[in-house]
Parts: C-alpha cells; structure tokens; sequence
C-alpha cells in the first residue's frame, strides 16, 4: 500500500473524534487513518481492531477520496445500491392505526382486512412498496390475529323447520 498522510488539521481532528466519540464505526475507523498516517501497516492495525486487512484497504482510499465531506462524513460509508432498506418498524404502526377499521371507508370492497389487502392500501395510500410478507410480520409483531373469512353463498335462508311445540299449538287451536 502507498504511505498515507494525513494534513495536520486532519490529524487532529481524527485524533480528538477518536478520543471522544460515542460513534464505534467511526473510532475504529479514525484508529485505522491514524495508524496508517503512523506508519502501521495495514496487517497490524486489522490485527488490533479485529477486522481484515482487506478492509483497512478499502478505508484508506475511501476517506482520502472524499475529500469535499465532513470530517464524519468521510469516516462513513458511502451509500451503495442494493435492498432497499427494510419496512419493520415503518409499516407496524400505519397498520396499527386502520386494522380496527372498516377497509369500506378506505374505500375497499371488503369487509375485513387481509394481509393482500393491506399491502395495496400502504402502497396506495403511503407509498410503500412491501411483501405480503413483510405485513404478515408486522401483523404478529402487533400481536394481531384472525380467522379468514368464512365464503357464504348468497341470502338464501333455510326453511325453518317446525318445532315440536309448534304442531301441538297448532294442533290445539284447530281444533277450538
């Protein structure tokens, strides 16, 4: 690896965040800038901070090439592509708030939420894009369950079938 040098206001800055952050990532990382600028190599520092030489590689040129941030900033990493971040947590309360609702007033043709209907209402109405999935959780972390719904035909009635005292009254006034 080339030498790496820190500028003296760099160094100092570096050395009073690893002195006193509260930030892990960030301490271990400003170790790893000073070792470096110390002359460590990059085994050694991987070594005491318990991580791969490979990744005192990548922190190197990572921070000098993002020379236009903040001290802070720099130390971070830098947004990638990839999964976008998960729902938990962001979808359990939305959920909370409409699952003792009618789904009618939201303006849904069912009676009852489902776990497919809950999807598209977040997705219509918040614009959050999330697994079937991904509300089945929330709806166990909100220690929500229920029973499907039971499919009944039509209003087709069965004929009520005459009681017992039923003929006996009958029974009893035809013949008065």
């Amino acid at each position: 690896m080339i030498p790496f040098q820190l500028r003296p206001r760099e160094y100092h800055q570096l050395d009073a965040l690893a002195r006193h952050s509260h930030d892990a990532t960030m301490v271990q990382r400003a170790h790893a800038l000073l070792g470096l600028h110390e002359g460590l190599s990059a085994g050694e520092i991987a070594d005491l901070l318990d991580v791969s030489r490979q990744t005192i590689y990548n922190w190197a040129p990572a921070f000098q090439g993002r020379g236009n941030l903040n001290l802070a900033q720099r130390l971070l990493d830098a947004p990638r592509s990839g999964r976008p971040a998960s729902v938990l947590g962001i979808i359990d309360p939305l959920i909370d708030a409409v699952i003792d609702d009618d789904p009618r007033d939201y303006g849904y043709r069912a009676t009852v939420w489902t776990a497919p209907l809950l999807q598209r209402y977040l997705e219509e109405t918040h614009a959050i894009v999330t697994s079937r999935r991904s509300v089945s959780r929330a709806l166990s972390r909100l220690s929500i369950r229920w029973k499907r719904p039971r499919h009944q035909k039509g209003a087709q009635k069965r004929p009520e079938k005459p009681r017992a005292d039923d003929s006996a009254d009958a029974r009893r006034n035809h013949h008065h």
